[in-house]
């Protein structure tokens, strides 16, 4: 009669060594589980993004393409280039769109997780870091704008304000970098409010609306008086602006320009999301 084959038991180290890879599983991928967060819970203002995201901007659209266009014959003289006004505007309205969600969505969602629904730290008791919980808003704010910034370029490109679409698809990552510029540094400052006061929307009447009318959105820069072009000069709307007509229509713009367009939109967007996640990790940690 043959004897039982006996099982080798796993060691006491074994078993802890299992329980901590499955405990750093969600980790790794600890981002995208609150990307996944943020995403299902716009469902439920499903109708409020697309009426905010898409309605303002082709309502600004159709009023410039079939108003204010049909009034302005004349075309739009840039850096020596002449085009017509639909075109030049268009960029600008493009980037404004993401730039609107991105103040939506890095303002009192962000307030929110902190302090009214407190899902912030909830997260944070799973084996979530307070560094993925920072990324993860950021992802999810950055999937609400991709959707918005493709069916509004898809609006323009219909309406004849994107000339050269071998390049002109190419503004809606311009569009997504112009709403993390804006956003991320916002998103930091959100998450450091302990009360809400009506800081946000000193925000948008002081900060969002100057630089939509100031940043050359519906003329050149150059044709305000110059103490009012620093305004554009520091808003990120004004740098994606410029890269956006480069893109759709090609006007000339110096290298070094560029360069300083795309590292001006790089940085705000870097140094805001460093800030904010050093406010999400002093926060978490109480």
């Amino acid at each position: 009669m043959t004897e039982p084959a006996v099982v080798a038991q796993p060691s006491l180290e074994q078993l802890r060594a299992e329980a901590m890879e499955w405990a750093q599983k969600p980790r790794r991928r600890g981002a995208w589980y609150v990307t996944e967060h943020m995403v299902r819970a716009m469902r439920a203002y499903g109708w409020t993004i697309v009426v905010s995201g898409l309605g303002q901007p082709i309502v600004y659209l159709l009023g410039v393409a079939v108003g204010l266009a049909a009034l302005i014959q004349a075309p739009i003289q840039v850096a020596g280039q002449e085009v017509s006004y639909l075109v030049f505007v268009a960029p600008a309205l493009l980037m404004t769109s993401a730039i609107a969600i991105a103040s939506e969505e890095f303002t009192y969602p962000v307030m929110s997780g902190f302090k009214w629904r407190r899902y912030f730290f909830g997260f944070n008791a799973s084996p979530l870091s307070s560094p993925q919980i920072a990324t993860g808003v950021v992802f999810g704010a950055t999937a609400r704008m991709a959707v918005v910034a493709v069916a509004y370029a898809g609006f323009l490109y219909l309406f004849g304000a994107i000339p050269d679409l071998s390049r002109g698809w190419l503004t809606i990552f311009v569009a997504l970098l112009a709403g993390l510029a804006f956003g991320t540094p916002l998103m930091a400052y959100a998450g450091s409010i302990e009360d809400d006061r009506g800081q946000f929307a000193l925000v948008q009447r002081f900060l969002f609306m100057p630089m939509f009318l100031f940043s050359g959105t519906f003329y050149p820069l150059a044709t305000l008086p110059l103490w009012l072009q620093w305004i554009g000069w520091v808003s990120p709307l004004w740098h994606a602006s410029e890269l956006g007509r480069y893109l759709t229509y090609g006007p000339p713009i110096a290298p070094a320009m560029l360069f300083v367009h795309v590292a001006y939109l790089v940085g705000l967007s870097t140094v805001g999301y460093i800030l904010a996640r050093g406010v999400f990790e002093r926060r978490l940690a109480k």
